[in-house]
């Protein structure tokens, strides 16, 4: 990188954007670097594996909005280099595989909505990341971060000391991506803590919106129900910058029209230091129960954060559900044949059953920890009329809204529910409703602790409001120190 003024080193999109105005950046030499710096820490030294495939046409792209800056209708995310989990589409020269060797051939004939969207800001898209397979549902006894076309995505706090699953997942490339410095944002996906576990436990924001607020056309999906891209940065507001510019009504994805009127563009006016302020937080301790004192005593400290900053803090009993939903199994069948109808010649699966056979020819190449999730939903009818699916989904939807959530935050006139990392992501996901995590320190071995606030359906205004008031107080966030591997 030429420029030798500009710090590269958790560079926010404000900063970066300053230096572009000041002509001490551009967006070529800001590709670069990131290029630069994925070649020497994510290929080579700690090798953090979190990049599964780099743009070809990153250069180029970056160079012709390098030309055109600075004519009208260009926001803040112009000339940002983003990063994508790799089951979210794009016409780029590089495949979409969801982690699995059979959709490595996988190039899409057009972009999703997301990738059309941050493409239509101004964003350059850097280059796909790894993810455990399938988005995590593949086989309960893979780890988290693993895929079968990747490998091995490595938590960049703790290389050579963590446990494998201590990355989360699934968006594990995102969340290590991003907490390494190899782009300024990065998009994942969520059916159930997906975007919550690797931000939190990677010290960066992950915001879960709500289900609608973002189209899921041409994303890899698991489940109709619960499925959600979202927005992964180092900062708040980066993360609301990125929010803004993902949201739309999209015509191929019908739940986004429950949005129309309800989504924003720009979420950046409710960045707000005394956002807590009056708010009313609710925390269920027995979500703790299994945790370490350390990692309680880092949820105490920020309960007591938020207390000092204006917050009323309550306990609360948030009614727990004990049935074992089908939901997921069933839409996943129906959703991947969905998909795979769609995809070309090149790709020899069309069907979940072709997968899983596909899978068979090569088990400890292509299904090391097995296939047993794929095995039980094509064991299930996928069909959206079938009795026990409609069953299963209409105890999750009332057991987590209108006997859930909802009835805990009426009765103690609650903004939010505070969780440590994605504790509490189950009855949020099967509601449709959002969460933002947020880093709040670190156990003594390293290892990242977040809080996150849950919400009802787009809220996303206040959750942010409240995220940014506890992040600018306290600032816990430091990058993860790679200065052993410099040569």
């Amino acid at each position: 990188m030429k420029t030798t003024s500009f710090k590269l080193i958790e560079a926010t999109i404000e900063e970066i954007q300053q230096a572009f105005q000041e002509n001490k950046l551009t967006s070529v030499e800001l590709v670069q670097a990131y290029l630069d710096r994925i070649e020497t820490f994510d290929r080579n030294g700690p090798k953090i594996n979190s990049v599964l495939t780099v743009n070809p046409d990153a250069l180029k792209i970056a160079a012709e909005l390098d030309e055109l800056r600075g004519q009208d209708g260009q926001g803040p995310l112009y000339g940002i280099p983003v990063l994508l989990k790799d089951n979210i589409e794009t016409v780029d020269r590089m495949p979409t595989t969801a982690g699995a060797i059979a959709l490595e051939h996988n190039f899409a004939k057009e972009d999703s909505f997301v990738a059309a969207q941050l493409r239509n800001a101004g964003a350059i898209i850097l280059g796909k990341v790894n993810m455990s397979e399938w988005a995590y549902f593949m086989s309960k006894d893979s780890v988290s971060g693993y895929s079968s076309l990747g490998g091995q995505v490595l938590n960049p706090y703790g290389v050579a000391t963590f446990k494998a699953e201590d990355v989360g997942g699934s968006s594990s490339g995102t969340g290590a991506a991003i907490a390494s410095n190899f782009a300024v944002v990065g998009v994942g996906t969520e059916t159930s803590g997906s975007i919550l576990s690797p931000a939190s436990a990677n010290s960066i924001v992950g915001i879960k919106p709500t289900v609608g607020l973002i189209s899921r056309s041409r994303i890899i999906p698991i489940s109709e129900s619960q499925d959600t891209a979202g927005p992964m940065a180092r900062t708040v507001a980066d993360a609301a910058i990125l929010l803004g510019a993902m949201t739309g009504v999209d015509e191929q994805d019908s739940t986004t029209l429950g949005s129309a009127g309800k989504a924003l563009t720009d979420y950046t006016p409710h960045l707000k230091t005394d956002g807590l302020k009056g708010a009313r937080i609710g925390v269920d301790r027995t979500y703790m129960n299994n945790e370490e004192p350390e990692e309680i005593a880092i949820l105490d400290e920020a309960i007591e954060q938020m207390k000092l900053l204006g917050a009323t803090v309550v306990e609360v009993k948030i009614p727990q559900q004990t049935f074992e939903s089908d939901v997921l199994w069933y839409e996943f069948k129906r959703g991947v044949n969905d998909y795979l109808r769609t995809v070309t010649d090149e790709v020899p699966v069309k069907s979940l059953a072709d997968v899983i056979a596909f899978n068979k020819q090569d088990p400890e190449r292509r299904m090391k920890f097995g296939q047993a999730e794929l095995e039980k939903a094509q064991s299930l009818s996928g069909d959206p009329t079938d009795p026990t699916y409609m069953e299963h989904r209409e105890i999750d939807l009332r057991s987590s809204t209108t006997e859930g959530l909802d009835l805990v935050m009426k009765e103690h006139q609650l903004d939010a529910l505070l969780f440590q990392n994605n504790r509490g992501a189950a009855k949020p996901a099967r509601a449709g409703y959002p969460s933002i995590t947020i880093p709040a320190g670190y156990t003594s071995s390293g290892h990242p602790i977040g809080v996150t606030f849950s919400a009802q359906a787009f809220s996303e205004p206040r959750l942010i409001e409240l995220a940014y008031a506890y992040e600018q107080a306290t600032r816990k966030r430091q990058a993860p120190d790679f200065h052993d591997f410099i040569g």
